[in-house]
């Protein structure tokens, strides 16, 4: 069965979102127009049958999207998230089991070099092993400039966005055979820079720069190492930024498509590279930007 062709302009909202605020991590039901994570719309296609995913920040936004495409796709999934975010995360462990996939989730701070590296095994454990490995925690905070960046939030960041993605990944390598994949939510940040974002920034740029080293390494051993770039897309994590109400109302217009994404546009991207049709495939950074060039 063909799918409708959509003019991708109008295929979600374009008005820009209501003003709001929220403390991280930012969670879906105070989120006020909710994020579309595909649980209406994404049909699998048995791309990603019985492989074994284990998805950091999984609980909600782009994580929660990719769990339930890839639980659509056959896959089982275990998702990390923070203990504040449990609701969340057992929304989506909910809609992994309703696609008839085992479902599991982990509490825990990636800050914490242990637990970091716990959640692989613990996957190991609970799945059997481990095929794919979705890096995708992140943590980002609006700056008023580089003078008042405090080093206790610049720590926050790095360790979240960094520290922790190379203690999973190098728990991960061991655990993983010839087909696994691993991919990395990256950012048009780490290419086009926002000064109110110059940590997180720095931090995605240094994940690209992991990607391609890694894909280096790892390609020997027949794992492929590749980033989805997103462009703006409507998370939790957005009002949790603590932007002001015209950046809300803004946020995504500047884009040649004229809105903000949804996280059930991104989940195709994740499939794709974690799937056989993206088998000569690594090292590679896939935008999802409304247009938005790297």
């Amino acid at each position: 069965m063909s799918e409708t062709m959509t003019d991708p302009r109008s295929k979600h909202p374009e008005d820009g979102f209501p003003a709001q605020e929220q403390d991280q991590p930012g969670l879906t039901e105070q989120t006020e127009f909710t994020p579309d994570h595909g649980e209406d719309s994404y049909v699998g296609h048995d791309r990603l049958r019985d492989r074994r995913a284990l998805i950091t920040g999984g609980d909600s936004g782009i994580g929660r999207a990719v769990a339930i495409a890839f639980a659509r796709e056959g896959a089982d999934v275990a998702i990390v998230h923070l203990p504040e975010e449990a609701p969340d995360a057992e929304t989506t462990v909910g809609l992994v089991e309703s696609a008839g996939r085992r479902g599991v989730s982990f509490a825990g701070d990636l800050r914490d070099e242990q637990f970091a590296g716990s959640i692989v095994t613990d996957t190991v454990s609970e799945l059997g092993g481990i095929d794919i490995l979705v890096l995708n925690a992140a943590y980002q905070k609006d700056r008023e400039g580089l003078e008042s960046l405090e080093t206790g939030e610049f720590d926050r960041v790095f360790k979240t966005n960094l520290y922790g993605l190379v203690w999973t990944a190098r728990a991960a390598v061991p655990h993983l055979k010839p087909g696994a994949s691993i991919i990395v939510t990256a950012s048009i940040q780490a290419f086009d820079p926002s000064p109110g974002l110059i940590d997180y920034a720095m931090t995605k740029a240094a994940q690209v720069a992991f990607v391609k080293a890694l894909a280096q390494e790892l390609g020997e051993k027949g794992i492929r190492v590749n980033a989805v770039a997103p462009g703006p897309i409507w998370t939790p994590l957005i009002p949790a930024t603590g932007w002001d109400s015209e950046r809300l109302a803004s946020f995504g217009q500047d884009t040649p498509l004229g809105r903000a994404g949804q996280p059930a546009e991104l989940a195709g991207a994740y499939v794709y590279l974690a799937s056989e049709d993206a088998s000569y495939v690594s090292g590679a950074v896939l935008p999802v930007t409304g247009g938005k060039g790297l």
